[in-house]
């Protein structure tokens, strides 16, 4: 029997570590990479720099580092629907373009699977619709959240624990008119506090361990079918 293959994994713009440590428990070399400290308590599997110095070469060119997957979670504070209201002023200063480009330098990278996570946003237009749209109560978590997926070389995602709406219609971190909020030590605190959104950007274990789990397991059979 072929022996199981150690898969290296690079985890773009994630300081939480949700998703490395994920892979990190199935045996596989994975690497978050984010310009701020990691906060998942491995710095020795976190890359503490700009992703672009780490896919590419001083002159543009990309890395010959042999990914066997990318995972990109681009910031999307220029990008989501919720900052419709700005979007001419950003626009006009060029805040969205940088956005876009950033976001596309992951679509374009010559890397065999890639798989980019946003939330809902203007990327479905100026690029394409994603390939499936998640919810963290898909996967075992009370919650709402609606993240947009987009893949390269990947299956989607199956939902691991799909659990159903409570009788008042909302979810654990929603207003009465349905505005999300997160929890800090114990509490809710609300969308609109200054905290949340870095909150809001770490990824769901439930997800997380599904992207590892699912993905992992593809491209272990994808190898044991090459020639």
């Amino acid at each position: 029997m072929k022996p199981k293959k150690v898969l290296y994994i690079l985890v773009a713009c994630e300081e939480s570590q949700a998703v490395a440590k994920a892979f990190r428990k199935l045996g596989h070399m994975a690497f978050s990479c984010d310009t701020e400290p990691c906060s998942g308590g491995h710095p020795e599997f976190h890359i503490q720099k700009d992703i672009r110095e780490v896919l590419f070469n001083a002159d543009g060119t990309p890395r010959k580092h042999e990914w066997d997957l990318i995972i990109a979670f681009p910031p999307c504070t220029h990008l989501a629907v919720s900052g419709n209201a700005h979007r001419a002023k950003k626009q006009a200063d060029g805040r969205e373009a940088k956005a876009i480009e950033f976001f596309m330098m992951f679509a374009n990278f010559p890397c065999d699977h890639i798989a980019i996570e946003n939330p809902v946003g203007i990327m479905s237009t100026e690029w394409r619709k994603p390939e499936q749209i998640i919810q963290p109560w898909q996967f075992g978590h009370p919650e709402s959240k609606k993240t947009c997926i987009w893949l390269k070389g990947l299956p989607r995602l199956v939902h691991t624990k799909v659990l159903d709406l409570p009788a008042n219609g909302h979810w654990a971190n929603q207003t009465s008119d349905g505005q999300n909020k997160v929890m800090v030590g114990g509490k809710w605190i609300a969308y609109n506090d200054p905290r949340t959104a870095s909150l809001r950007s770490k990824t769901y274990q439930g997800i997380a361990d599904a992207m590892a789990s699912q993905w992992s397991e593809f491209l272990r059979v994808v190898d044991e079918l090459k020639i």
